[in-house]
């Protein structure tokens, strides 16, 4: 790519914003993807291992998928049309699909992938789970996977956060990818998607145990969240300005201390050095470039992310029925003026430090917490019904039809994790019992 726009040195802060509007699409050209994180075990329980990750990997490639390797080791795979399955730190399998139209379609194209890759697991006596934590073992007992970004966070987060290593050896999440018309559509889904994170959360909730124990937590995962890296997590307050533009994010992301610099297919820590100082400066001879810009934003995790789309960040790892509930959720809810206006006036009139405190609060609340004075079950059942409207009006009956264990927990009350926890202590915390009861199906 050399003397490519994204390899030539960036001119100023102007660029950066530029990045954002390229993402802007037609309104009939709106789609969604989704990124589906899955956590194996093995019959004990355990983790596996790089090697035996390693054997699933290479057996997707006997089914069309391409290698991608890292210093000869094979870390990933992709196919034109299909996305990418990748390696999260602690050996998660993530399943990043393909955009599409519907929420219908991005669900059965992540349909076809559970459905290839779970036998082939099977024969490695891998289990996949529907959690979004791990709920065995402990985290010294999770291996590293050998990717060199990994190397480099590794030794930086824990300097940012007690539950940094939690985060990336431990946690799943399902997310849904989501196009925007304009900057104006993009900051209006950013700072909608941002309000409802703790909803979202508390309907996705499905990780109560923790090291073989119910923790007293609806999701352990939101909770590693709370104390990994305040720099770059959760909630941005920027976002629920009225005047809020792409600028504000760059602005925002500028500051963000960068893990590393890639170069030449190597990780070198940054050392703390902001973006910034890298745009201003340059770091050891080297000019930041549109490629550096790139990957520095995906390494921010706030609730909501901006790249080139909007992707929404808040939801556990679950059932496959619940995988397929999250996009129709955002899509309903997104996609539909009338219903995104409905899913705004919920939270419309939080202060910040009411968002603040139900954001640190749901991990254990969730469903049966309060927000803004109102029960959260209630609070979630409007938003799951402006969903199902939205959907209805923009003339998608199945998606709506996927929204229906969403339907079932704010009309019951009981989310997956209440279920899970209530699991554990009937089979008296036995692991082949949970795994079982766990599964992806």
């Amino acid at each position: 790519m050399a003397g490519s726009t994204h390899e030539r040195p960036l001119s100023g802060v102007d660029e950066l914003v530029a990045h954002f509007q390229r993402g802007n699409k037609p309104t009939d050209g709106l789609k969604i993807g989704v990124e589906h994180e899955k956590l194996g075990v093995l019959a004990d329980g355990r983790a596996p291992g790089y090697d035996v990750i390693r054997q699933l990997l290479e057996a997707m490639t006997a089914r069309g998928w391409e290698r991608v390797e890292e210093g000869g080791k094979l870390i990933a795979l992709k196919r034109p049309m299909c996305g990418s399955i990748t390696l999260e730190p602690g050996g998660q399998v993530e399943h990043s699909g393909a955009p599409w139209p519907t929420a219908v379609e991005a669900v059965h194209d992540n349909d076809k992938h559970i459905d290839q890759i779970l036998p082939l697991a099977a024969e490695l006596g891998i289990r996949f789970l529907g959690c979004g934590f791990r709920p065995f073992g402990t985290i010294d007992d999770v291996p590293w996977m050998p990717k060199g970004r990994y190397r480099v966070m590794r030794a930086y987060l824990p300097t940012r956060g007690a539950f940094a290593h939690e985060m990336m050896k431990r946690t799943t999440t399902v997310q849904a990818n989501l196009d925007y018309e304009s900057e104006d559509d993009a900051m209006e889904k950013l700072r909608v998607a941002m309000g409802l994170s703790s909803l979202v959360t508390s309907l996705f909730a499905a990780s109560p145990l923790v090291d073989g124990k119910v923790s007293g937590y609806q999701s352990y995962r939101a909770r590693a969240w709370l104390d990994t890296d305040n720099d770059r997590c959760g909630l941005l307050p920027f976002a629920f300005r009225p005047d809020v533009r792409f600028r504000d994010y760059a602005e925002w992301a500028l500051d963000v201390p960068m893990f590393f610099v890639s170069r030449g297919g190597e990780y070198h820590p940054a050392n703390g050095m902001p973006f910034r100082a890298f745009l201003r400066d340059g770091w050891q001879g080297e000019r930041a470039t549109m490629s550096d810009w790139e990957l520095h934003l995906s390494t921010l995790f706030p609730e909501v992310r901006l790249k080139t789309f909007v992707e929404v960040r808040q939801a556990d790892a679950s059932s496959r029925e619940m995988v397929r509930a999250l996009p129709a959720l955002w899509r309903g809810v997104l996609y539909d003026a009338e219903s995104r206006r409905a899913a705004w006036s919920l939270v419309a009139d939080w202060p910040y430090d009411e968002r603040l405190r139900v954001w640190r609060a749901t991990p254990k609340e969730g469903l049966h917490g309060t927000a803004h004075g109102r029960p959260m079950r209630e609070l979630c059942s409007e938003l799951v019904h402006a969903a199902r409207t939205g959907l209805e009006r923009l003339g998608s009956p199945e998606g709506a039809a996927m929204l229906a264990p969403l339907e079932r927990i704010v009309s019951t009350g009981r989310t997956l994790a209440d279920e899970i926890a209530e699991e554990h202590t009937r089979v008296r915390g036995d692991i082949p019992s949970l795994i079982e009861f766990l599964r992806l199906r």
